[in-house]
């Protein structure tokens, strides 16, 4: 059993966790049915908060699945192991013209993790979740069986997989379709806007046009400034420049763990009035790297450093377009009040379209993300205050970003967890599992 620390990206440990590492996708679970002890797959640790720890039990680390198992060039379908990087997929697949329908905000993520936790991007408009794009995949239960998943072959059990949290069985393999794309930049065009409102608009105006679209907003800003940020959308672009590896890898990294968070009000303060300012003019367009793009902050090695030893909590919500203005509005105004500073807030506007998953998060509306330095009870009441108010506005909190909710508040926003625990293997368990459905009969 592997001593490696593992944690959560947000920095979430469980005392007493043990890992075994898994290499090769034929051999069954290292597994006792009979034992009282319970598993978890793990990919590379990337959601912020407890989904894919396990205290107690035990980490089934499947980052040593990482085989690439066929790859067709002409209709761009690609089949691999689960523990494989999306960052590698896209170095095989892209100097042959094919992309990744959807990605999430880093690379750094395992196929079998995007599909457990049905990850987003930002073409939800277009393309829906990365479950829209999965055509097949294998699932090894503690019993031994092995279930071959599709959205025609035991669709229950792919649509509980799908965003099921691995708490269904370990995804060895799995196929996808990729999108075609011509090289490897996006013709981008930043939009510097000063309201909300002016937001909304040009979300609305960009979604028919590009199939990228994400806005930054200065969560510090107040008065005649609140609301403003930068608008960024872009399509792929028509170029022979293929190079995948340009800016590949971390440029810079976060040698160690400060005493403190570096992330605070007055740091953040000055580095939004930078980041705001320092595109001159209203527009701009440029041909832009796609992982400059897509994974911005994958070039600082371990950034998550900089929120000290308490960590980072992200709060991510979906608000339906009708009250979506308003609820974004509060969100914002609290946590200004509140003196917490959000390094990083995203908006973006997602498609309607049907659910992949049982528990897949996005759905036709807003989806707001906030990261805050993990400072005790404050943030908690924060998180607890911006919970209440999207489920006032009847939205959902993201629940693989989560690490705090209360099982009352998850089944508010979850009315279906029910289902998914029926596909749930009784040897799996997480410790997010384990506080939202406590005191609760499945």
């Amino acid at each position: 059993m592997s001593a490696i620390p593992y944690r959560s990206w947000g920095q979430a440990a469980s005392a007493g966790q043990k890992a075994i590492k898994l290499v090769r996708r034929e051999m069954p679970l290292p597994l006792d049915p009979t034992s009282a002890v319970t598993c978890l797959p793990y990919g590379n640790g990337r959601s912020y908060g407890d989904s894919c720890l396990n205290g107690g039990g035990l980490l089934l680390d499947c980052r040593g699945l990482d085989r690439l198992i066929s790859f067709d060039d002409a209709t761009g379908i690609l089949r691999c192991e689960a523990g494989m990087l999306l960052c590698d997929i896209t170095r095989i697949t892209l100097p042959k013209g094919w992309f990744l329908p959807v990605t999430p905000g880093t690379e750094l993520v395992t196929i079998g993790g995007a599909i457990a936790n049905d990850v987003h991007g930002k073409n939800h408009h277009r393309a829906g979740t990365f479950g829209h794009h999965v055509r097949a995949f294998e699932l090894l239960r503690s019993d031994g069986s092995r279930r071959l998943c599709t959205p025609t072959e035991n669709p229950d059990w792919f649509r509980a997989t799908v965003a099921g949290l691995g708490l269904t069985g370990v995804i060895t393999w799995a196929e996808i379709q990729l999108r075609p794309a011509d090289g490897a930049f996006i013709d981008q065009e930043t939009i510097r806007f000063r309201s909300l409102d002016e937001f909304f608009s040009l979300s609305r105006e960009s979604g028919p046009k590009f199939e990228y679209t994400v806005a930054w907003v200065d969560s510090l800003a107040s008065g005649r400034s609140f609301g403003r940020g930068l608008f960024m959308r872009g399509n792929h672009a028509q170029t022979n420049a293929t190079d995948p590896v340009a800016l590949n890898g971390a440029h810079l990294r976060i040698p160690f763990e400060p005493p403190v968070s570096l992330i605070n009000r007055w740091t953040l303060k000055a580095f939004n009035e930078f980041y705001y300012r320092r595109q001159i003019r209203r527009r701009s367009r440029r041909l832009t790297h796609y992982r400059t793009f897509f994974y911005p902050l994958d070039g600082i090695g371990d950034w998550n450093r900089l929120y000290g030893p308490r960590g980072l909590v992200q709060h991510q919500s979906v608000l339906p377009h009708a009250t979506a203005a308003d609820a974004v509005a509060e969100m914002l105004e609290r946590a200004r009040r509140a003196g917490h500073a959000s390094f990083l807030t995203v908006l973006k506007e997602f498609g309607d379209h049907p659910a992949a998953g049982l528990m897949s998060f996005p759905r036709a509306g807003y989806t707001l993300a906030l990261d805050f330095a993990s400072l005790g009870p404050g943030t908690s009441a924060l998180l607890d205050e911006l919970d209440a108010v999207t489920l006032q506005a009847g939205g959902v909190v993201n629940i693989y970003k989560d690490g705090r909710m209360s099982a009352e508040t998850f089944q508010a926003f979850y009315p279906r967890w029910r289902e998914l625990a029926a596909f749930a293997d009784p040897c799996f368990m997480s410790d997010f599992w384990r506080r939202v459905t406590a005191g609760a009969r499945t």
